[in-house]
């Protein structure tokens, strides 16, 4: 994979969807965990990568990344939960997932 999209629960709650250049998630992750390259996050420490998914293109995973900065918190933790069939029924927009 030479990018990914990703979920991050923050130390309040909160979650964070970000996307990364890259074969290597950790290197991201590390950033947000040392409050470098993110302000919503360096305020919200510690964070913990709760879903991700690579993809072949940056503009893909950037497109998924949007997408899933507009959903619910409901839908974002069925996504993270795994539960994909229930995704279109949280959507108030019939949204139907392209890669996920």
């Amino acid at each position: 994979m030479n990018a990914w999209v990703y979920i991050l629960r923050c130390a309040d709650g909160s979650y964070y969807t970000g996307s990364a250049r890259g074969s290597d998630l950790g290197p991201r992750i590390g950033e947000h965990q040392a409050g470098v390259g993110g302000d919503y996050t360096s305020r919200r420490l510690p964070v913990e990568l709760v879903f991700s998914e690579g993809f072949d293109r940056i503009t893909e995973a950037i497109s998924v990344e949007r997408q899933i900065k507009g959903w619910s918190r409901a839908k974002k933790e069925a996504l993270i939960r795994g539960e994909f069939s229930v995704l279109p029924e949280l959507s108030s927009r019939g949204f139907k997932p392209q890669k996920l």
